[in-house]
């Protein structure tokens, strides 16, 4: 039996279930290459060659935040008028 004397849908399905084989072959050799391309590559030469700093150069570049000491007084002072504002805001009326 010849392929010319099937059904046309039988051709189709024939034909697709071939593309369909020959994509997967292709897609497998790609996938196999491109792994073995990137084993061959060492990681550092593709980090320097995309310009990506690392961690630590971003680390000491960052402006240091210093945070103030606050004594004790001073927190209570700060404690005080955030009270105050609560109450400030609570006696203002909302339209």
């Amino acid at each position: 039996m010849a392929i010319e004397d099937l059904s046309k849908s039988t051709r189709k399905i024939i034909f697709w279930i071939v593309i369909i084989l020959i994509s997967l072959g292709l897609l497998i050799n790609f996938a196999l290459a491109t792994k073995e391309r990137l084993e061959r590559a060492r990681a550092d030469e593709v980090k320097e060659g995309l310009g990506i700093p690392t961690l630590q150069e971003q680390w000491e570049k960052m402006p240091q935040i210093e945070i103030p000491e606050i004594d004790e007084e001073s927190m209570k002072e700060l404690e005080e008028f955030l009270r105050q504002a609560e109450k400030e805001q609570g006696e203002i009326p909302t339209e």
